[in-house]
């Protein structure tokens, strides 16, 4: 396994540009599969849930090609087999092939999908909301099998704003006949992103981004030029790195309206920041370090746009160095705390009480040898040692490179000092300073 040798203790200061979003990406890549034309996606990055998903859609005969951080699919011979499980295995979002098969070809198969261990993720709500349409759910010893003999619109009822299912909804929906209305959708502008792909590729949906979104079917599907949205997650994980490590971070192209819990959070803890809201030439975020340690908070992860579910266990990092006793109760997740185990090697104080963590802020972290126990986990060790004296070792980096692109390379142009090692110990891609 590969891992990362962290130098702790250096001040953060510079400018990064924040990357495509891996949340939104993703199901545009799936949403592809609607149209047997080109579909030419920019501001792609370079994940390793990408590259799971690249492999998917080449399972189903789409034809990919990139340059640098733009992808071009060409789904002209795409046919509804049945993707290798191993592949599917992988990553969650493979199970986002539902929608836009079902849509297209009235069929679908999909095996058990993969991701991080972080709590229940049941199908049920996204075979619910299809079923509306006229699809048949058949599970398979593996799997499961979705077919319908027509699609047709209706009203659908989510019982949770699930972003899975309110993707594989606008999927389907966009080739059924008629006009669909989803009450009670996923609201997060990665959702809105989606629907702008599907618009530009000649869908009709409007409202997207609230709680209620319609779908208008359309017969077909063109190709399409679509520019992925900045990713939400990494600026605010960039965010809270410079909360905890000082110095002035400039992050361009990220939208401060998609962050706004994180940025009163952060307000709240005594961090300073100015943003510009523009386009994505001029949209940036500006953060200057804490001059002591931050303020104790109480948060509670919620649906967008509530505090974020991803940035908990970031945020959990920068509030183990609090002035005083934080909790963070998790509603999202139920095995979203499995770090704790983690940051508590490192000298933090936090005690789990059902749901919630209490949280009694130290004067330092040490660094340790610790493990990401899944992608956001992976991020929250990293900042932690970047925060800590000493030398941190992060075990099992491949949940970070899930998510984050050239994570620790943008950490060192920005003054951090970390250097990866392959798994016969290495060096990769920097020189560590002892």
């Amino acid at each position: 396994m590969e891992r990362l040798l962290i130098n702790g203790g250096r001040k953060l200061d510079g400018e990064v540009q924040i990357s495509g979003a891996k949340n939104a990406v993703l199901p545009i890549l799936a949403a592809s599969l609607l149209t047997n034309g080109c579909c030419v996606i920019k501001n792609v990055p370079k994940l390793d849930d990408v590259y799971v998903m690249l492999s998917v859609l080449e399972e189903l005969s789409v034809r990919v090609s990139w340059q640098r951080n733009e992808l071009r699919l060409d789904c002209s011979r795409v046919a509804p087999a049945a993707p290798n499980p191993e592949i599917l295995g992988k990553i969650r979002a493979s199970n986002l092939i539902l929608g836009p098969l079902l849509g297209r070809f009235k069929e679908a198969e999909i095996g058990a999908c993969g991701g991080c261990s972080i709590g229940s993720r049941p199908m049920n709500l996204h075979f619910a909301a299809l079923e509306v349409l006229g699809a048949k759910v058949l599970p398979l010893e593996a799997g499961y099998f979705v077919f319908a003999k027509a699609l047709r619109g209706g009203e659908v009822h989510l019982a949770f704003p699930s972003v899975g299912a309110t993707e594989n909804l606008l999927m389907a929906a966009s080739l059924a006949e008629g006009k669909t209305v989803l009450y009670n959708a996923a609201t997060e502008p990665e959702i809105v992103d989606l629907a702008g792909f599907i618009n530009a590729m000649g869908g009709k949906i409007s409202g997207a981004g609230s709680d209620v979104i319609t779908i208008e079917g359309v017969k077909r599907l063109g190709g399409a030029e679509y520019t992925i949205m900045p990713d939400r997650i990494e600026t605010g994980t960039l965010l809270v790195a410079g909360a905890m490590c000082g110095g002035r971070l400039h992050l361009s192209g990220a939208r401060p309206e998609h962050n706004q819990a994180l940025l009163q959070a952060l307000q709240q803890a005594g961090i300073s920041f100015t943003y510009n809201i523009g386009d994505s030439k001029e949209s940036f975020i500006e953060i200057c370090g804490c001059a002591g340690r931050p303020l104790p908070l109480q948060i509670t992860t919620a649906s967008y746009p509530g505090f974020p579910t991803d940035m908990q266990p970031q945020l959990a990092a920068m509030l183990s160095l609090s002035q005083g006793q934080s909790v963070i109760c998790e509603r999202i997740f139920e095995n979203r705390f499995r770090f704790v185990d983690e940051l508590k090697k490192m000298g933090a104080s936090i005690q789990l009480r059902g749901n919630c963590a209490i949280i009694d802020g130290v004067t330092r972290l040490h660094g340790m040898s610790v493990c990401a126990t899944d992608l956001r986990a992976g991020a929250a060790m990293v900042l932690a040692g970047l925060a800590a004296t000493g030398r941190t070792v992060v075990e099992q980096v491949e949940y970070i490179d899930r998510g984050y692109e050239d994570f620790a390379g943008k950490l060192n142009c920005l003054g951090a000092d970390i250097c990866r090692l392959d798994n016969f110990g290495n060096e990769k891609g920097c020189k560590l300073v002892v």
